[in-house]
């Protein structure tokens, strides 16, 4: 039997790895501003996400207090609490995913769960009745605050993606130079 005579700088003949020698790039999203989370289907879940999102939004530009930025959270307030009551199954978490237009005049909401046999409906006004039931509004709050909204079945797995976009006025256009992050 033959052995190898000891290394002493390497005493245990173990082989580093070295870095590359191009470092590595992450890749670049096709927008500048996107955040993508997966959270728990809870009440507590739906409220990080709004949270969440709220301070992504100053980062970007859309500052607190802004009644776009009002709008927005309360967008991501409503998908987010509909996965967790209506698209809730046990051991699966929601996705959002928020994300500003390159041109700085839309920012679109995304919320994604795994439930595929219950798709929202298209909202009706509520009876103006005194004793109305608060519970229900949610996606009516969603289409009078977006532009647009919709839904299409999740493409890699059971479940739906509710998706809302936010046009900004005109005159209240975010501007791309108050972008912080």
């Amino acid at each position: 039997m033959t052995t190898k005579p000891i290394n002493p700088a390497n005493p245990t003949g173990t082989v580093q790895p070295t870095a590359p020698s191009t470092p590595l790039k992450a890749p670049q999203p096709p927008h500048r501003h996107t955040f993508e989370m997966r959270f728990t289907s809870t009440p507590r879940g739906a409220r990080l996400a709004r949270r969440l999102a709220a301070v992504r939004l100053d980062g970007w530009g859309i500052p607190y207090g802004t009644d776009a930025h009002d709008a927005i959270v309360l967008i991501v307030a409503e998908l987010s609490a509909n996965a967790v009551q209506h698209g809730h199954v046990p051991g699966r978490d929601f996705h959002l995913r928020l994300q500003a237009a390159p041109d700085d005049r839309t920012v679109r909401v995304e919320v994604t769960d795994t439930r595929t046999e219950r798709h929202p409906r298209r909202p009706t006004a509520p009876p103006d009745v005194p004793d109305a039931e608060e519970a229900g509004r949610g996606l009516l709050l969603v289409s009078q605050l977006a532009t647009h909204w919709d839904w299409h079945p999740r493409p890699d797995g059971p479940g739906k993606t509710v998706w809302a976009e936010y046009a900004f006025p005109a005159r209240t256009r975010r501007r791309t130079g108050e972008a912080r992050g």
